[in-house]
């Protein structure tokens, strides 16, 4: 069974329960196989990352194996304004964020309420130059764990959207993005748009962010900023210490 996020965004949480820890987010879009059932509660992996949780039964749409299908292999189309909104049949409005795709109103038996969408679209891929630019659509952004928004995100959804935005695919956590790329030796060696990943006293990669010329680095950390990166990690000229410990730096395009 298969199903298609057709709300703005709702959560991804760890466990079938309301209250239950947010570990990432479906997006207006967003299509899925469902794996188990138990009570109002599907156990789903997104299709673009692979990423499982439990979401509300009542928050999405049942969609068929053949038009799951067709959606994975289509050209991804998604929304590249901050926010905007799709209209319904009835001409109610639903806001839906940047990053929200828009792949499936091209296919009358998925879109049934037939949703059209007025505003500013991307797809393909963008030069690694675009990284940046995006980034910097985020900037403020709260932190929030498991976000993949401008109004909650946390660092590696931010990392994610803003590559997905420029037609890149990066996994869902920090630790896991950190598998992907060729490793670079120096910060010498980076440049705008590659990505950094910090460790904990354990070893274990808990942060990361995305170089900016003159040793920059835009993260989300509190929300999403512009800090100092060196050799020993990111710098917060605001408290005059460093916050996160450098392990490795990551060329992914």
């Amino acid at each position: 069974m298969h199903g298609i996020c057709n709300l703005a965004i709702i959560p991804l949480r760890i466990e079938p329960n309301d209250r239950s820890e947010q570990v990432s987010q479906v997006l207006f879009g967003e299509h899925f196989e469902i794996l188990e059932q138990l009570k109002q509660w599907f156990k789903i992996r997104l299709q673009y990352d692979n990423y499982e949780g439990w979401i509300d039964s009542k928050q999405c749409q049942i969609i068929s194996d053949s038009d799951f299908n067709e959606i994975s292999n289509s050209a991804q189309i998604l929304n590249h304004d901050l926010v905007e909104y799709v209209t319904t049949k009835d001409n109610s409005l639903i806001p839906i964020p940047i990053g929200a795709s828009l792949t499936f109103l091209n296919f009358d038996a998925i879109n049934i309420n037939n949703f059209e969408f007025e505003g500013l679209k991307v797809t393909g891929t963008k030069p690694k130059s675009e990284l940046i630019k995006t980034a910097y659509l985020y900037l403020n952004a709260p932190y929030l764990w498991g976000g993949k928004t401008p109004f909650g995100i946390d660092c590696s959804g931010f990392t994610q959207m803003v590559y997905k935005l420029n037609g890149y695919k990066l996994l869902r956590d920090a630790s896991q993005q950190s598998t992907q790329g060729e490793a670079l030796s120096f910060i010498e060696e980076s440049e705008p748009g590659d990505l950094a990943f910090f460790d904990n006293e354990e070893g274990k990669i808990i942060h990361v962010g995305i170089i900016m010329n003159d040793n920059y680095i835009i993260h989300a950390s509190g929300k999403v900023r512009i800090d100092r990166l060196d050799h020993l990690g990111i710098y917060n000229a605001e408290t005059n210490r460093h916050t996160h410990k450098l392990r490795v730096i990551k060329k992914i395009i």
